[in-house]
C-alpha cells in the first residue's frame, strides 16, 4: 500500500488498487513539535490540545479502499483547520504582508495561531517574527491542504463524486474556551455545517451506523465543521464533507493520555463504519 510521507509535516495511505471515493483526514492528532518551535507552555496542557490516536482509530481505513491523511505537526503549532487569514496579529512580531479576517476563534485564543492553549495557558511568551509564521503557512498548512485537495480531487475525477471525513477528538466536559463549557458531551458529534456541507442523507447514514455500534450521537452541537470541511465542500458538485468528533472518554484518560481498554472496541466500531462506508460511497457514485 502506498505510504507518503513528509518528515514532519503529514503521511498519507493511499490505496493503489480497490479505491472507493471517500477520503479520511486527521489535522490534528500530531505531535512533532519543530526545532526551536518557541512554545513555553507545559507537556501537559499540550497534550491537552491534541487528537491523540484519531489516526489509528481511522487506520484500517486504507483496506477498505479509502485514503487516509493524518498531520504530523501539531496544531499548537499552526492549525490546518483554520481559515489562512484568521490571524491575530498581536501574535505576530512585524508587518504581516497579506490580509487578515480574524474570527472569533482568534478573539479566543484558538485561530490559524494559537495564543492560549487552555484557559488561562499562553501557548508563547511572546510573538512570532514574520518570517517565522509564513514558513509554517508554506511548509505546514498549504502542504496539508494542497494534499488533501488532491485526494479528494483524483477521487471527484475517478468517480463522480468524493465523500470526505474529517476526524477529531473532543473533551468530555466542554472547558471555558468552548461554547458548551461544563457541559457533558455525547459520544459522537457530526459536523454538517448546519447541512450545508453534505448531502444529509450521507450524515443520517453516518449517524444510523454509529447509532447501531451503541453509540450516542448529536449535530452541529457543539461542532459544526470547521475550514477543512468549509473549504472543500460543495454537494451539488458532488463534494461532500462531515467532520466527527469522538468523545474521548471512549478511549482514552484524558488526565494521562493513555489508552483505555475501550480503544480496542472503538477502533472495531469505526472498522465497520469506515466499512460501511466504503460501500455506501461506491453505491451513491454508481447511481451519478
Amino acid at each position: 500500500m502506498p505510504l507518503e510521507r513528509i518528515e514532519g509535516v503529514l503521511e498519507v495511505q493511499d490505496p493503489d488498487v480497490g479505491q472507493v471515493p471517500l477520503v479520511f483526514d486527521s489535522p490534528h492528532s500530531g505531535t512533532d513539535y519543530p526545532p526551536n518551535s518557541k512554545v513555553v507552555a507545559p507537556q501537559a496542557a499540550l497534550d491537552s490540545g491534541v487528537d491523540l490516536y484519531v489516526h489509528e482509530l481511522f487506520g484500517t481505513a486504507p483496506s477498505h479502499g479509502a485514503a487516509l491523511l493524518h498531520a504530523l505537526f501539531p496544531r499548537m503549532y499552526i492549525d490546518p483547520n483554520r481559515a489562512a487569514d484568521d490571524i491575530d496579529l498581536a501574535l505576530i512580531e512585524g508587518v504581516w504582508p497579506l490580509p487578515v479576517n480574524p474570527t472569533e476563534k482568534s478573539e479566543r485564543g484558538f485561530g490559524l495561531l494559537r495564543r492560549l492553549v487552555l484557559p488561562d495557558v499562553p501557548l508563547y511568551g511572546g510573538p512570532l517574527p514574520v518570517a517565522e509564521v509564513q514558513m509554517r503557512l508554506d511548509r505546514y498548512y498549504r502542504t496539508y491542504h494542497d494534499t488533501l485537495v488532491r485526494l479528494l480531487d483524483q477521487r471527484l475525477d475517478w468517480f463522480g463524486a468524493v465523500w470526505h471525513v474529517n476526524c477529531h477528538s473532543m473533551k468530555p466536559v466542554g472547558n471555558a474556551m468552548n461554547d458548551d463549557a461544563g457541559v457533558k458531551r455525547p459520544d459522537m458529534v457530526l459536523g454538517d455545517r448546519m447541512g450545508t456541507s453534505c448531502d444529509r442523507a450521507f450524515a443520517a447514514f453516518v449517524a444510523e451506523r454509529l447509532e447501531a455500534e451503541g453509540l450516542t450521537v448529536k449535530f452541529n452541537d457543539p461542532y459544526q465543521g470547521a475550514e477543512l470541511t468549509h473549504a472543500y465542500s460543495d454537494p451539488v458538485a458532488g463534494r461532500h464533507s462531515l467532520q466527527i468528533e469522538i468523545n474521548r472518554g471512549l478511549y482514552m484518560n484524558d488526565e494521562t493520555f493513555e489508552r483505555t481498554a475501550g480503544f480496542g472496541a472503538l477502533a472495531a466500531a469505526l472498522d465497520r463504519l469506515i466499512g460501511s462506508l466504503a460501500a455506501y460511497s461506491m453505491d451513491e457514485a454508481g447511481r451519478l
